[in-house]
């Protein structure tokens, strides 16, 4: 893990005061920090049998198609409100610092679908929980979370509990 918390730099002050923002965009840009980052991310869920990999707009896209090609998945967006063309099901959600919607295709998942949720970060779990959320108002069968960076400090993690699924993170702060 030193290796790839080496690659994340920290931001004070952004977006806000008193934020200290985790910016692993160093990491992105580096192969070896990429490749390791999806390898730890996909390797407790091999052998799952995941059907799709859900991601949540912009982030958890980077991580979610390359952990999707690496398990032999699709991949699902989940996007900001007006981003999709056909019938959406949506949810409000509580950021760290304010509140958001995310929405995804009404027909993503099919009823019983075993999925893979993935983002870049778990703070308070907002983003998280509306994924969840989301996707078991379409009957998918969650198999688990993961996310590159965990801030342990904010709880996000247990607000997970009433979607019975676990939460992978590979670094911890």
């Amino acid at each position: 893990m030193d290796q790839l918390k080496a690659l994340i730099k920290d931001v004070e002050n952004f977006p806000k005061p008193g934020i200290v923002f985790k910016d692993f965009t160093p990491l992105l840009a580096d192969p070896s920090g990429l490749a390791l980052a999806v390898e730890l991310m996909a390797n407790p869920y091999r052998g799952k049998q995941i059907e799709l990999v859900i991601g949540a707009e912009s982030r958890g896209f980077i991580f979610g198609t390359a952990i999707a090609q690496s398990l032999s998945a699709g991949f699902v967006p989940i996007r900001k409100p007006g981003k999709l063309p056909r019938q959406i099901t949506g949810v409000d959600y509580a950021l760290e610092y304010g509140s958001d919607r995310l929405e995804m295709h009404a027909d993503a998942v099919r009823r019983g679908q075993r999925i893979l949720i993935v983002d870049d970060l778990m703070a308070t779990g907002g983003t998280m929980i509306a994924a969840c959320q989301l996707a078991t108002q379409l009957g998918a069968d969650i198999v688990g979370c993961a996310v590159l960076i965990e801030l342990e400090f904010l709880g996000g993690r247990k607000k997970l509990a009433p979607f019975n699924t676990t939460l992978h993170s590979v670094i911890r702060y």
